[in-house]
């Protein structure tokens, strides 16, 4: 399967592409502010919500590109949520094509690399919730090889736009993450990459340093690596009469924020 496969199977799980001309104006401006910009090696996505989010929605938008990231540069063969299903779920995949069942429930239930690290990324999501209860996270980067100063590819998730509101006033998760996952089918953004060899993958999120998180690693003195590939998925509130953003809420204790990195490099495996 090749990159611009691996997206369309991806996303279309995700959303339902539909459409309608009537729209009211705020929505009819987001979509003004959304889009896609493209250099050499570097890409910038924007989706601009018409209404707050919650912080939660912020952790769930973190876990989904994090794992949509690990299957389009293939470090998964899978998605994470069917490596799931198939593994904790081995025995009860009959209605299932024979040759699917034998060759993903019988060899992925017995991969320890499978196992492993899904059990690295469970602990690793379970942490971002306890973190984004904890703090504002303004930013987040996944890095792809290498190491931390020189990676072979960076993602950032970049919600320094996004504005914070209760679960009565903001906007329904699954309503956002269909939009952000349009965007980035629309964008084909991963189709144009040559297939990578298995890549360490790390993560970085920036929060405040008086948080109280003890699981993540402060990183007093981090800098933003440049590197040959970079993907920047922009994420914002467009309604001007809302709460104020991240970076404007965070301003005067903006000093205080800085990066946190997870302890543990997660190694995807190869069918």
């Amino acid at each position: 399967m090749d990159a611009a496969d691996r997206q369309k199977d991806v996303c279309l799980q995700t959303l339902e592409l539909t459409g309608s001309s009537d729209h009211p104006p705020v929505v009819l401006a987001c979509r003004k502010l959304s889009g896609v910009q493209q250099s050499e090696g570097c890409c910038s996505v924007s989706v601009a919500f018409s209404g707050l989010v919650t912080q939660e929605s912020c952790c769930r938008f973190t876990c989904e590109l994090l794992k949509h990231v690990l299957y389009q540069r293939q470090q998964l063969p899978l998605p994470y949520d069917q490596l799931v299903y198939f593994y904790q779920r081995p025995c009860q995949q009959q209605q299932a094509d024979e040759l699917f069942q034998k060759r993903w429930c019988t060899n992925l239930a017995e991969s320890k690399k499978c196992q492993r690290i899904l059990a690295e990324l469970e602990q690793l999501f379970g942490h971002l919730e306890t973190l984004f209860s904890l703090t504002l996270v303004p930013r987040v980067l996944l890095l792809l090889g290498g190491n931390t100063v020189c990676p072979r590819e960076l993602y950032e998730v970049n919600m320094e736009g996004i504005k914070v509101g209760n679960g009565e006033q903001s906007l329904k998760t699954s309503f956002c993450m269909q939009k952000i996952f349009r965007t980035l089918f629309l964008a084909d953004v991963f189709s144009d990459l040559q297939s990578p060899a298995i890549m360490g993958a790390m993560l970085l999120v920036q929060g405040h340093r008086d948080c109280g998180i003890d699981w993540f690693r402060p990183k007093l003195a981090y800098k933003e690596p440049s590197c040959s590939r970079r993907l920047a998925i922009n994420l914002s509130c467009c309604d001007m009469t809302l709460a104020p953003a991240l970076h404007e809420a965070a301003a005067s204790t903006f000093q205080d924020y800085i990066w946190f990195q997870a302890p543990v490099t997660l190694k995807g495996f190869h069918e």
